[in-house]
């Protein structure tokens, strides 16, 4: 039978439906909008984070004196996986012969003082200059005169 409140009822019913009223489960379920809260803020920590890897990673090519933009370094820049400091950095380019190998310029003040101090240092020892010939005539190898030549330059005698 049809009474009035039987009608209001079934108004009601057909107008509260639970799907059409869904809420958001963050304001359901507090710990899930949490999760999704410190999910965001990961994953933007995260973009941050290569973000600054990327830029180290590119200051550490320039201080090696490497344009990472130059089309020619672009390729070893994005294939380098040793050790992002510069030295390194500027010995596998040298490798890549990508830069020239950098020449230590001395100080020319210094260069004359050690000038000054082999020309001394020769006034007192004369007999040097005999024992190097000698040596070079003692040699049993190309590489021996080779390891001799350098021993004197590197005391800064020119044999040549």
């Amino acid at each position: 039978m049809w009474t009035k409140e039987s009608a209001i009822m079934s108004n009601f019913e057909d107008d509260f439906n639970e799907d059409d009223y869904d809420q958001p489960a963050s304001e359901t379920n507090p710990v899930r909008a949490r999760m999704k809260q410190l999910e965001k803020e990961a994953k933007d920590l995260r973009k941050q984070v290569a973000e600054f890897s990327a830029s180290q990673r590119e200051l550490a090519f320039v201080k090696a004196g490497i344009d990472p933009a130059s089309p020619q370094a672009k390729y070893f820049v994005k294939g380098y996986d040793g050790d992002l400091t510069p030295n390194a950095i500027r010995q596998a380019a040298e490798e890549a012969q990508l830069i020239t190998p950098q020449t230590v310029q001395e100080d020319p003040d210094q260069a004359a003082w050690k000038q000054s101090n082999r020309i001394a240092a020769g006034a007192e020892t004369a007999s040097e200059g005999p024992s190097w010939v000698k040596r070079i005539r003692d040699a049993e190898s190309a590489q021996e005169v080779s390891d001799i030549f350098a021993e004197a330059q590197a005391q800064g005698i020119d044999l040549g």
